[in-house]
This record gives structure tokens, C-alpha cells and sequence, in this order.
């Protein structure tokens, strides 16, 4: 699970290198630009023609790509690699909860069904074994309560409580990164928005002028900026709405599950003192 979460968090990494060259190979395409011929022109034009044959689909998202990386640079890469890099992270947390809650829900009704005929046959070491071989939360509460199945109804419950809010503790590790990220995804828009705004006075103190022309970049810096923040929080509260939900159900099948084990033990310790 920790190579799975450090081989995503590597992409942040990665992002912050891939802004870099997005930018540097923007310059390079607007100095190719300048420097087109005549004999150029001729052949972008049958190039024109060529693509015009290619389905629209093509068309539209090779225009979209484009719309995004230059949307991307005008927002500074620099500054929006942050927000990407904080797009990444908490996506890797998010990942990593989902593929550990998932692996954690298993078939709670066959493991139970499957111990208590152990149980009831007397058993023990084979309900152990069961609950052992078992992967999951649930699993690991089973395995404590039986150990002290001997000891009595009550130290069942004690070490299925206490065993209990430790998987619980565990089911929410890692949340409060996710939460942080997505608190700090629109902070980082709106430092975007106020280094804009700083740029937009520059520019007018500069050219001492006032003109839309003039602050239309700084103003463009601060919308992008808070653009991107925005959108990179909601889709990690997507996420996260998806992993508390997870949380929860499990939540509930823990209890329901030490309510069944409670019974199981009950009703073997009554047949054991008869």
C-alpha cells in the first residue's frame, strides 16, 4: 500500500518538472511561429486541408488540450504547478484510502456464518483460523474476541470495543491530508488572485495608466489562478464524500459484527456451563 501512495505522490513531482517544459516548449512554438516563410504557409494550408478530414472528435480535443496548457501558462506555471502539485497529492491520499477500504470489505456474512459453526461445534482454533485468514477489520475483531472467548462474555466485549476503535482509527488515517489539500487547493487560488491583482497595479503604475489593457493580464493571472483552485478542491471533496462514505459503512458493519460475536460467545459459554 505504501509503494501504491509513493509511486502517485511521485507524480507531483513529476507535474512540477512537466509545467516547466510545458512552458519552455511554449516559447519555443511562438519562436517557430515567427519565423514562418511564404513556402510555410503553403504547406500549413495542405496541412489545413489534410486535417479537415480527420473526424471532428480529434479536432475538439486537440483544441481543448491546447485551451488548457495555454490557460495553464497565462495563470504563471510556476504559481499553478502548486495547485497542480496539491491536485496530485490528494489524489494519492484519496487513492490510497479507496484501495484500502476496498480491500478491507469483505464477505462479512460468510466469515461469520463460518465461525459460529466452529464455535458451535467447539472448535475454537478453527474460528481462529478463520477470523486470521481473513482479511479486513471485522476479521481482526473476531480474531481478538476469541482468544478470550474462555475469559468470559464481558472481556469479549471489552477486547472487541477497544480492538474495535483502533480499526476505526485506522479506517480514517490519511483523511485529514486529504482535507488539508482540499482547503489548501482555493487558499492557493486566491494567493493567485491577490499576486494578480499586486501584478495589475504594477503594470498601471509603470505605464501610469489605467486602461483595461494594461491590468488585463494581472486581472487575467488572479481569475485563472482561483479558477484552477476552485476546481482541484471540488474534485477532491468528490473524493473524500466517496471515502467518508466507505468509512461509515464499515463503521456499521463493524458493530453489527460485535453484536454477532457478542452472541456467538454468549451462546457458547451457556452450552460450556450446562
Amino acid at each position: 500500500m505504501k509503494k501504491v501512495f509513493a509511486i502517485i505522490a511521485l507524480m507531483g513531482v513529476f507535474t512540477f518538472g512537466m509545467t516547466q517544459s510545458v512552458y519552455a516548449q511554449d516559447e519555443v512554438d511562438s519562436a517557430a511561429t515567427e519565423q514562418v516563410d511564404s513556402a510555410a504557409v503553403d504547406s500549413a494550408a495542405a496541412a489545413a486541408a489534410a486535417v479537415e478530414e480527420e473526424p471532428v472528435a480529434t479536432v475538439e480535443e486537440a483544441g481543448m488540450y491546447k485551451q488548457i496548457k495555454t490557460k495553464f501558462i497565462e495563470g504563471s506555471a510556476g504559481f499553478m504547478a502548486l495547485v497542480a502539485i496539491a491536485l496530485v497529492l490528494g489524489l494519492a491520499f484519496c487513492i490510497e484510502r479507496i484501495i484500502y477500504l476496498s480491500l478491507s470489505d469483505v464477505n462479512v456474512k460468510k466469515m461469520i456464518e463460518g465461525v459460529e459453526s466452529k464455535v458451535e461445534a467447539g472448535d475454537i482454533e478453527g474460528a481462529k483460523d478463520i477470523a486470521r485468514n481473513t482479511r479486513g477489520p471485522i476479521a481482526s475483531i473476531f480474531y481478538q474476541g476469541l482468544t478470550r472467548i474462555d475469559e468470559g462474555i464481558d472481556s469479549v466485549e471489552k477486547s472487541a470495543v477497544a480492538y474495535g476503535a483502533v480499526q476505526a482509527s485506522n479506517l480514517e488515517k490519511g483523511c485529514s491530508w486529504i482535507t488539508l489539500f482540499i482547503g489548501m487547493a482555493p487558499s492557493l487560488g486566491f494567493l493567485g488572485t491577490v499576486i494578480g491583482m499586486v501584478q495589475a497595479f504594477d503594470d498601471i503604475q509603470k505605464a501610469g495608466d489605467i486602461s483595461p489593457t494594461v491590468v488585463a493580464g494581472g486581472m487575467k493571472v488572479a481569475l485563472l489562478t482561483t479558477l484552477f483552485g476552485i476546481i482541484v478542491a471540488l474534485v477532491l471533496q468528490v473524493f473524500y464524500n466517496y471515502v467518508l462514505s466507505k468509512i461509515e459503512s464499515l463503521t456499521a458493519l463493524m458493530e453489527d459484527s460485535t453484536i454477532s460475536l457478542l452472541d456467538i460467545c454468549t451462546k457458547y459459554n451457556v452450552k460450556k456451563n450446562k
